[in-house]
């Protein structure tokens, strides 16, 4: 049986609020996170008795990102919109046009809302008073979604769809789907995580969607997040795309790594270079790696520190300046 033509299309808004925001895995590689994570992970057969079906992501396209812009004014954070520029030119690079994004974009603009009373929070909206407050809305990209779906799948290119997502208003269009394309094999993603003790998922996989679909992935592992990373630089034709120095594990960890090495390499670009390289005097281990924890980060500290002061006791015994003369 040859392997169902698939092609992912990603809710970015989706995708960041349910598995990434507040986490390390910001810098995601989504085609490898599908391809060789989640789809090789998928149990599905067309009928009781069949073999089970092989998943192939389609060899040119094979994943639709739909997202928008960052506006700046109403941004969460100083780097937010060059971060997002970094992150998508550094998709493009590295997954070599078998990735495009299609743009949505915000829309911000001023309006009346009811307040909830405090002493009263069950009083209908009409009984409350009105304040005035910036809102905030993606346009378009439930829309693009939808149809791109639905055009591809009259196309004849791919077999089966897979829709990352856990949005209530793209049930239509897997509905029409089902209708129209019988023959196309629907997937369902939830992006979201496992989190707690117990191993709870932060979101359940929508009711609406879930029983249109073939197949539902209820969750992404953390682990599958971590092994879907892109190289910290990732090389493009006029410039690499760097990862932001917010998204590291340990941004303060990041911090204090370039201020003491500074004085030696000079240059951030020169100090992340040997950070990314396996060092005999740690083990064999990363310093970007160690800098991840508390622990590891006092280990690429103390070495840092040791190294300066080594040098600094050279330089004195040269210049007959050393504390021990």
């Amino acid at each position: 049986m040859p392997a169902l033509r698939t092609r992912v299309y990603i809710d970015g808004y989706n995708l960041y609020y349910g598995c990434l925001r507040k986490t390390a895995f910001k810098w995601l590689d989504v085609l490898g996170l599908f391809e060789t994570q989640i789809l090789p992970t998928i149990l599905y057969r067309a009928a009781p008795e069949a073999d089970p079906a092989t998943m192939a992501l389609h060899p040119d396209c094979a994943i639709k990102y739909f997202t928008a812009k960052i506006i700046e004014s109403a941004s969460k954070g100083e780097d937010s919109v060059s971060s997002q520029a970094h992150y998508h030119n550094a998709l493009t690079s590295h997954c070599g046009g078998r990735l495009s994004f299609v743009m949505g974009h915000y829309s911000l603009y001023k309006a009346n809302q009811h307040i909830v009373p405090a002493d009263d929070p069950k009083r209908w909206p009409r009984d409350c008073d009105k304040i005035q407050v910036w809102k905030l809305e993606e346009k378009q990209s439930d829309v693009n979604l939808a149809l791109q779906l639905y055009d591809d799948a009259l196309s004849g290119e791919i077999d089966q769809v897979v829709l990352v997502t856990n949005d209530t208003d793209l049930a239509p269009a897997l509905e029409m789907l089902e209708a129209r394309c019988p023959n196309i094999v629907r997937g369902l993603v939830i992006p979201t995580r496992k989190v707690g003790a117990g191993g709870d998922l932060e979101r359940e996989a929508n009711v609406s969607l879930a029983k249109l679909a073939h197949w539902v992935r209820r969750h992404i592992t953390e682990d599958e997040l971590r092994a879907s990373q892109l190289p910290d630089v990732v090389p493009g034709r006029r410039r690499a795309s760097i990862k932001p120095h917010s998204w590291y594990a340990k941004p303060h960890h990041l911090a204090t790594m370039l201020d003491m090495a500074r004085p030696v390499l000079r240059t951030d670009g020169e100090i992340l270079k040997w950070a990314r390289q396996a060092n005999a005097h740690l083990g064999g281990r990363r310093p970007i790696d160690l800098i991840e924890t508390d622990a590891g980060a006092v280990e690429v500290f103390d070495y840092i520190d040791a190294y300066i002061r080594g040098q600094l006791d050279k330089v004195g015994d040269r210049d007959g300046l050393s504390s021990k003369s």
